[in-house]
């Protein structure tokens, strides 16, 4: 379960953003935990292809990250368009709905006008909580949604690149999503 630094560093970017369910939770597998302490601060996103019906979803409408503030101030879905930096609330984005139309909405129309809409879906407040949670049999920094039944599992590549799966309840494949810790200063 410990693999280094440099060689989960490796092993990650040689994925070059795509990589097999298989290979992907190999890998996180083989990450040592994190805990919530570890976690706090400003992340931005990117996604790792593994083949889930959300992969690129949400780069395609302008995902930037998370922010994780304190342990009962999580910040889940932040997002960038022109105008800056804004949280959107998890809870009004029909999670159902994206799952069973996820294809249609990774065209490039249906995709600009929800990136623009995006905003109508804001919200200040914290839309989630970092606990230590068991996932796949290792005890690990997660966020828990709010309002929504789904967990973000971490593990660290670095001290400064995490690896995350999103376990939505009824689904069997987490979305696999890489956060990289935004410069400090």
């Amino acid at each position: 379960m410990s693999t280094d630094d440099a060689g989960a560093r490796g092993r990650l970017e040689a994925f070059g953003g795509s990589a097999s369910r298989e290979d992907a939770l190999r890998l996180f597998d083989e990450l040592r935990p994190v805990t919530v302490q570890q976690m706090l601060g400003a992340w931005m996103g990117e996604g790792l292809a593994t083949g889930h019906p959300l992969d690129g979803l949400l780069e395609a409408f302008g995902w930037h990250g998370k922010r994780f503030d304190g342990k009962d101030d999580a910040h889940p879905l932040v997002f960038a368009d022109p105008h800056g930096l804004f949280d959107v609330n998890p809870a009004a984005v029909p999670l159902s709905v994206v799952l069973r139309c996820s294809s249609a909405l990774h065209h490039d129309l249906v995709a600009a006008v929800a990136r623009r809409s995006l905003r109508l879906l804001r919200t200040r407040k914290p839309r989630a909580r970092l606990r230590m949670i068991e996932y796949r049999g290792v005890l690990t920094g997660t966020m828990v949604y709010d309002a929504l039944p789904v967990n973000d599992h971490f593990r660290a590549v670095d001290r400064d690149t995490l690896l995350g799966a999103m376990d939505h309840r009824g689904l069997d494949v987490p979305l696999v999503f890489v956060l990289r810790r935004e410069t400090r200063g």
